[in-house]
């Protein structure tokens, strides 16, 4: 009986909608309190959406209404800057 082989999970970038390992990207959760925030453990209780860990997909990705539609949920302008500096902060550090 050949032995099975386990795959990776995959997820989905979604600014340059690139289909990578999920361990590859990095998540942001809509916790179920309604806060939007980064999740670099990928464990996080909510709705998720994934980014490449390049700072252009980030850009791109929190521009339009791709990441309210993903999430279900509305952003600020705020929020959107606030996401971005935090992003490339993590990003610096990897």
């Amino acid at each position: 009986m050949p032995a099975t082989v386990k795959r990776a999970p995959q997820r989905t970038c979604l600014a340059c909608r690139k289909v990578k390992a999920k361990r590859e990207l990095l998540r942001l959760v809509r916790t179920p309190d309604g806060a939007i925030e980064i999740d670099p453990t990928g464990k996080k209780a909510g709705r998720g959406a994934y980014f490449c860990r390049l700072p252009e997909c980030w850009e791109a990705g929190l521009k339009g209404n791709r990441l309210e539609n993903a999430l279900k949920s509305k952003l600020s302008n705020q929020e959107r800057e606030q996401l971005l500096s935090q992003v490339k902060e993590l990003l610096k550090g990897a």
